[in-house]
């Protein structure tokens, strides 16, 4: 689909989705946002919705989520139980739908899309994303981007075969996981087994008792990983600066923007990730949908340079975090925008750094079991352009992110460890 082809597709929309009422909260005619899951990416696009006018109720599987605190109304519930979310639709009457999280009953976010709500992006992108065999197929067999060798298994013996044709050593993941839950790196046949094993105990819904289909792919030469933002609007399709990343077990912990590139790479990235969410925007046209929303396309940058399709998410990208700090909307501001019908062009994601300058955020992971308490705040912003986001998670029990740190600096490495010193500098304790 080319750029014209997508604006006029997007354009076409139903006028109600571009002319919503706003500024009327509490009034008689509202545009009401129903937020399924509340952690802190969606907590951000709250306060950026109601800043527009939007009324917001935050729902989420435990009392007190990030978002909740700021919506005007919440709500606690199992998202994945059919009943449950069917009563929430009914009493909350959403005329927008946003799912923030992949625990939803999907049959029932694609009844409510089917009646009329408006799902973000849409009800059939959201179903595409959480399965990683759709959207391979999509992307690779269907729009020709490039990836990593693959098969697909339903059985042992399957991922037996498909791991001996990709060749070793290669990654077992399942179809339908997140954050790295279930994935192995496999270097021998001996240890095939027990990848299965780790898949199906990773998987989402693991307690349903059926058996999961994985996905066994070559592990790539890897460089690095960039995450480029792509924003699907009423204007059309536009990317933002690439994004550079540190992962730890498959979780963010750095981020950084603009990623530093070699010559021609950000065009490139930027590219792919265009094509990917052309391709699953034309299947929410194809069903009546808007597929507006940012989405967060992953991609690999292998040693020789060349860069690999990984994965999409149809929403706001924990990396993208950083922007808070570099662009002048972030990616909250420009999700919130584009649901309501807003136009985004090149203009509205354009980095707000002067030249030279770079952003980084720093994923702040505290362990412990209870209640996480900041104190030495002062002293940890201390040091000019560098800012805190703290998430007021209820409590922590294991290990979470409960806030993040921001920075600008004269470089990458400078940004970086500015954010860092943020983080060191902090005291944080769990009782």
């Amino acid at each position: 689909m080319t750029q014209t082809q997508a604006n006029t597709v997007a354009n076409s929309s139903d006028s109600r989705t571009t002319h919503r009422p706003l500024g009327t909260p509490l009034g008689k005619h509202p545009t009401r946002v129903l937020f399924l899951g509340s952690g802190e990416l969606g907590k951000e696009v709250t306060i950026e919705l109601m800043r527009l006018g939007a009324w917001v109720c935050a729902a989420d599987s435990y009392d007190g989520a990030p978002a909740q605190q700021a919506a005007h109304e919440y709500r606690v519930l199992d998202m994945a139980n059919a009943t449950e979310l069917q009563a929430l639709f009914d009493e909350v009457k959403p005329d927008i739908i946003v799912p923030e999280v992949e625990a939803i009953a999907t049959d029932v976010l694609a009844g409510a899309a089917a009646a009329g709500a408006q799902v973000v992006p849409s009800a059939e992108i959201a179903a595409i994303c959480m399965d990683r065999e759709r959207l391979r197929v999509l992307a690779h067999e269907e729009l020709g981007l490039p990836t990593t060798p693959y098969r697909f298994a339903g059985s042992l013996e399957e991922l037996r075969e498909g791991a001996a044709t990709v060749g070793y050593p290669c990654v077992v993941k399942p179809v339908m996981s997140s954050s790295g839950h279930g994935q192995s790196v496999v270097r021998s046949a001996d240890a095939i087994d027990a990848a299965w094993t780790e898949a199906q105990e990773g998987r989402r819904a693991a307690d349903e008792g059926d058996v999961s289909r994985v996905i066994v792919e070559a592990l790539a030469p890897l460089d690095r990983e960039l995450t480029v933002l792509t924003v699907s609007s009423s204007a059309g399709i536009v990317t933002c600066a690439p994004i550079g990343q540190r992962q730890e077990s498959g979780d963010y912990r750095e981020s950084w923007q603009p990623a530093a590139e070699p010559a021609g790479e950000s065009e490139r990235a930027q590219e792919i990730a265009r094509t990917a969410v052309e391709g699953l925007v034309a299947r929410a046209h194809k069903a009546g949908e808007t597929g507006w929303g940012v989405f967060g396309v992953e991609l690999f940058v292998l040693t020789d340079g060349s860069i690999l399709f990984n994965e999409v998410s149809p929403r706001p990208h924990d990396t993208g975090m950083v922007t808070m700090a570099s662009q002048r909307l972030s990616e909250f501001a420009l999700h919130a925008r584009a649901i309501l019908g807003l136009p985004i062009t090149a203009e509205h994601v354009a980095l707000n750094l002067t030249d030279g300058t770079t952003a980084a955020s720093h994923a702040i992971v505290v362990a412990g079991d209870g209640e996480a308490e900041f104190t030495n705040v002062a002293e940890a912003l201390a040091e000019p352009g560098t800012d805190l986001r703290i998430f007021a998670k209820p409590e922590v029990h294991g290990h979470r992110r409960m806030a993040v740190a921001l920075a600008i600096g004269t470089s990458e490495a400078d940004a970086r460890a500015k954010a860092g010193r943020v983080a060191d500098t902090l005291k944080i304790d769990v009782r």
